[in-house]
């Protein structure tokens, strides 16, 4: 594992938090991905308070990485390959605010980036719609329930019936096909 004092965090919002940790943990260079919650106003929600769209958090994930060994700018291309960006209401059969996509920055390099490829996508990307992901300063990141913790390894099958079934499957297949290596 990389030295503690070479890592940095990127944090990202993609919908249902159970299937934005497995293409990230694929890659070399990130280290620690938990799920929680982030960009509300309450303190230490819990999934049912997230879920009832009163604190104001969304789902996301929070990920140490080692930029020598893998790029922020990296980070971004494998987000953007998860989510619909141009859905304002949620991701898939996930609706509501706390399943909107959303790009967390810690620092102002991360902010001209995420900056930078959002543009980028929304110019030359495959969609017809405008994108419509967030770009907001990271604050605090409370962890979700243990439950929540990888639980694309702990429940793989109905993580993949979930996958299919919400649409996101067939999205990432419809959008990115032969360029996403991480299904």
């Amino acid at each position: 594992m990389a030295e503690e004092q070479n890592t940095k965090l990127a944090t990202f919002a993609g919908g249902c938090f159970w299937c934005m940790v497995g293409p990230f943990e694929q890659e070399e260079g990130v280290y620690d991905i938990m799920s929680g919650y982030t960009g509300g106003h309450t303190e230490n929600p819990t999934y049912r308070e997230v879920c009832s769209e009163t604190t104001g958090h969304v789902e996301a994930i929070q990920m140490k990485y080692d930029p020598s060994v893998v790029s922020y700018e990296r980070l971004l291309e494998i987000f953007w390959r998860q989510i619909d960006p141009t859905d304002p209401g949620g991701q898939f059969n996930d609706r509501g605010e706390s399943y909107t996509t959303n790009i967390f920055y810690h620092d102002e390099e991360q902010h001209r980036l995420a900056e930078a490829s959002k543009q980028e996508l929304d110019e030359n990307g495959p969609f017809e719609k405008p994108v419509v992901t967030r770009i907001r300063e990271a604050g605090v990141f409370y962890p979700a329930e243990e439950y929540h913790q990888d639980y694309h390894h702990k429940n793989r099958f109905h993580y993949m019936m979930y996958r299919k079934g919400s649409g996101r499957e067939g999205f990432i297949n419809n959008y990115w096909s032969e360029q996403n290596e991480h299904q």
